[in-house]
């Protein structure tokens, strides 16, 4: 009889072991210091993600002003047209000028063609 006596003892001596043990891991203390485990173990890590954010976010803020600069240039360039058509008209006509000068220099009408210079 003491056999189922002594294990009916040794399953409380176990059960309150148990019992103990579980109780002392989830102590508040243990979890505070688990956790500051975990955070100094996280912390350099998140530190240098956070850096590499940043450095991410200034070459981002960069190529944005970049961007915008180079289609505010293409905008004023689309805007000028207007005036390198006026440009290219005054072009014209000063060659036209020019060659009708020339032509009244050399004694002829801008009509005819210049003679061949034989050289």
């Amino acid at each position: 009889m003491e056999e189922p006596e002594m294990q009916l003892k040794g399953k409380k001596v176990t059960d309150k072991f148990t019992e103990s043990v579980y109780v002392l891991a989830n102590e508040p203390s243990v979890a505070l210091y688990r956790l500051q485990e975990h955070v100094r173990r996280s912390l350099p890590e998140l530190a240098q993600h956070k850096a590499d954010m940043q450095r991410w976010e200034e070459q981002s803020q960069g190529a944005v002003y970049t961007v915008e600069y180079a289609c505010s240039a293409v905008k004023n360039l689309v805007d000028s047209s207007i005036y390198f058509r006026s440009v290219e008209g005054l072009l014209k006509q000063a060659i036209s000028i020019r060659d009708h000068m020339n032509a009244a220099a050399q004694g002829h009408s801008p009509e005819e063609p210049p003679p061949p210079s034989s050289a």
